[in-house]
């Protein structure tokens, strides 16, 4: 190279770091686009805004969970978002990142109940509606439209009221795609099984005599539409609308329609981070911290390579950053997970191309053939690991809800950006610094021949201490369940609890709450975890807890009184309610079949590429183990099971996956070129070629982690403290579980194949 061309790469490469560096701290513009202090956040750590609604009538337990279900269908516009009930009496709605509650009203809109109602009765003579003056009970014209002849009780008993918003699944503004005509604004939607057969009679008849069917919604006919022809599928079309604005506003109405019980504003507030500032805080400085050892050990344990695989994570994280500022994500959480998982992997990308690059210069290569080997051999590993977790984060992404989509969206974007930082940004770098001078092979390490380590031969060791160590975990559980402590302990996000409202007679902040009044709160009623609101603008503060029993309200009460001053005869300074959990059936079923139908499709993946259905089943039960361990020190700790366990779990799923493959990648490669080595001296030198890969890769994501925890407050721990015991667990499977049973299972198809022919051959 040219010396004017390696002056104007050096040049290129500060440009494309500054510009990274620029857009993420100050932004473009007056919108900042890119700018990391833009980013959204979550409920949990900026706030957001709180709305309180109350249902008008009785109902049962099983409506009240099938409102919530849906109210939190509605609200999934809003990462981050959440619904539960308070009572049989009330739902609550949390709403990140957001501080105009008039607004998100005004978006979600009143949630009543619609009809669809055909526009004649059954004797297809009498008008259920007509259009007209629309007069009040006194009889006083309060507008000109169409309005009800009948109620909707005679509507319904005669057979003409053709759905309700049990019958609808979905409803969205789009435009419609006729050839014939300029695409205008219409409302599609879709019915349920029952709701499709009703609709079917109901427009065959009304098509045929050229009716209507009004769409009737919080007292009020908001459209109606005349039926042009007969709908059998459970999915139609309303057209006629002026505007997207309006193609929107119906389906909103639509939809928020859809719920089982009617229900009707009670209150709206903006309410603070539940973390508190201190967390925020905390959580940036560890990762700065985090960052900087991170750095430090790339470059100590790889010199030149470190220095590119550090500028190469530098751009990522910034990319990362920009990325999530400009497509609004609101970061939780769970969506932490996902980008540390993603930084883990993107250091992993890294060292399986180092580790590579000193193998090539250790067996006598040149250094500028051992990079470009040394990349080309690292390429499928890279790639198959990387596309296995991105599997998991696109089905995640596509059946999860709440806090499962957040991680998936920041784990799938960070995966692609690991690999194009990996693969082309890092190769880019470390080609620069060979071309202005540092060639020298001392700069870059190599790796001599390692003596073997028998893991195969140790196979009954690693399982005994596997399972020993899931039946300590099933014993804890079951002897917690007999107790009557429950198996896990579940969180409020679970298994719901008690909200109490305090108006104290002075503001509070955050951090005020958080040293002294939580304590407090724990000493009185002995719980541990204590979740914590303040409404902004006032002096109230939501404290959400395990339920309390009647004596721990009393003693919580009590201690109100005594060290606050709180009168706690008036119910609107201190208040109890029993909440439900966040994370509802519905949630919890969609995380399962998203893990189940994720499975399954790495399940495939494994078997076609690596031509080997062992493989793919050997990684899938680590993929279990690694769950079992993680689930074992839930038992065992006791620590609160809430959304971070979710989180935790689709964590520790990706980076074990991740790390079995490159094991199982240099297996493929081993077998065939050892043609005449047995089948565990095959497996024992894949694992010991890729065993430093493995310990500094769960090295380096574990001080990640482990900064995080250290430094961190008590709600940061309890998600670090999983993910730390689940980077062990996957680092351990990874090494000494998978290999080992792949090679138990081939093993096993040998003797069945020999035994076979033997068989065979005596016929």
């Amino acid at each position: 190279m040219k010396i004017w061309q390696k002056i104007l790469s050096l040049i290129a490469l500060i440009a494309v770091v500054g510009l990274v560096g620029y857009t993420v701290i100050f932004g473009w513009s007056n919108l900042h686009a890119g700018s990391a202090r833009n980013i959204a956040l979550g409920l949990d750590l900026a706030g957001g805004v709180s709305i309180t609604y109350g249902i008008v009538g009785d109902v049962d337990s099983n409506t009240l969970s099938d409102t919530v279900s849906k109210m939190q269908q509605r609200i999934s516009q809003y990462d981050g978002a959440q619904a539960y009930s308070e009572g049989l009496s009330r739902i609550t709605v949390e709403i990140p990142g957001v501080d105009d509650a008039e607004a998100v009203l005004a978006e979600l809109g009143k949630p009543g109940t619609i009809y669809f109602i055909l526009q004649y009765a059954s004797d297809d003579t009498t008008a259920n509606y007509e259009f007209g003056y629309i007069t009040d009970a006194d009889g006083n014209i309060t507008g000109y439209g169409y309005h009800l002849t009948k109620t909707i009780e005679e509507i319904e008993a005669d057979g003409t009221l053709v759905l309700t918003g049990d019958d609808i699944k979905s409803a969205n503004a789009t435009y419609s795609s006729s050839s014939n005509s300029a695409a205008e604004p219409v409302v599609e939607f879709v019915l349920n099984d029952s709701g499709t057969a009703k609709f079917s009679t109901a427009t065959t008849k009304a098509a045929a005599n050229g009716w209507s069917i009004g769409i009737y919604y919080d007292d009020t006919f908001i459209s109606v539409p005349t039926v042009n022809s007969a709908i059998t599928g459970g999915q139609g079309v309303i057209e006629g609308m002026s505007s997207i604005e309006e193609a929107q506003s119906l389906a909103t109405n639509i939809r928020i329609g859809a719920l089982p019980v009617q229900l009707e504003e009670l209150s709206s507030q903006v309410v603070g981070a539940s973390l508190g500032q201190e967390a925020i805080s905390t959580s940036v400085k560890a990762g700065i911290i985090g960052f900087i050892v991170l750095f430090v050990f790339m470059i100590a344990f790889y010199r030149v390579p470190g220095v590119a695989a550090d500028i190469a994570l530098a751009i990522y994280a910034g990319l990362l950053l920009i990325i999530m500022n400009v497509f609004d994500f609101s970061l939780t959480l769970p969506g932490i997970a996902g980008i540390i998982l993603s930084i883990g992997m993107a250091v992993d990308a890294n060292v399986v191309i180092f580790a590579r690059i000193r193998e090539e210069i250790g067996t006598g290569k040149s250094v500028r053939s051992s990079i470009t080997d040394g990349f080309k051999k690292a390429l499928s590993a890279i790639i198959d690991g990387n596309v296995t977790t991105l599997i998991v984060a696109i089905v995640l992404g596509i059946i999860g809800t709440g806090p499962i989509r957040g991680f998936a969206l920041t784990l799938g974007i960070g995966i692609i950006l690991s690999m194009f930082t990996a693969v082309f940004v890092t190769r880019w770098i470390i080609i620069l610094m060979f071309n202005l001078g540092l060639k020298s092979d001392k700069l870059y390490g190599k790796t001599g021949e390692r003596k073997t380590i028998g893991f195969v031969g140790k196979r009954t060791v690693w399982f005994a201490i596997s399972g020993v160590v899931v039946a300590v975990g099933l014993i804890f559980g079951i002897v917690n369940g007999v107790t009557g402590k429950g198996f896990f302990n579940l969180g409020l996000e679970f298994s719901g609890g008690t909200s109490t409202t305090v108006t104290f007679n002075e503001e509070y902040t955050l951090d005020e709450v958080d040293s002294q009044i939580i304590p407090k709160i724990q000493e009185a009623t002995g719980v541990t975890t204590v979740q914590q609101q303040i409404v902004k603008g006032t002096t109230k503060v939501i404290f959400k807890t395990a339920t309390l029993s009647l004596d721990q309200r009393d003693a919580l009460t009590d201690m109100f009184e005594k060290d606050f001053g709180i009168d706690a005869t008036n119910s609107e300074v201190l208040s109890y309610e029993s909440i439900s959990g966040t994370i509802g059936s519905d949630m919890r079923r969609n995380a399962i079949i998203a893990v189940a139908v994720a499975t399954v499709l790495m399940l495939i993946y494994i078997w076609i590429r690596f031509r080997d259905v062992k493989f793919a089943t050997s990684s899938i039960i680590a993929l279990l183990h690694d769950v079992l361990i993680l689930l074992t020190f839930y038992a065992v700790s006791r620590m609160s099971m809430g959304n971070t366990f979710i989180a935790c779990i689709l964590t520790i799923v990706g980076y074990s996956i991740n790390a079995t493959i490159v094991i199982f990648d240099r297996i493929r490669e081993n077998m065939k070129i050892m043609v005449k080595s047995t089948l565990a001296e095959v497996v024992n030198k894949s694992i010991t070629q890729t065993l430093s890969r493995s310990i500094n890769t769960s090295l380096t994501t574990f001080i990640m982690v482990l900064i995080l925890f250290i430094v961190g407050v008590t709600s940061i721990r309890e998600f670090a403290a999983p993910i730390m015991v689940g980077i062990i667990c996957g680092g351990y499977s990874s090494v000494c579980i998978s290999g080992t049973l792949w090679f138990v299972m081939k093993k096993a198809s040998y003797k069945r194949a020999i035994a076979k022919q033997e068989k065979a051959s005596q016929n």
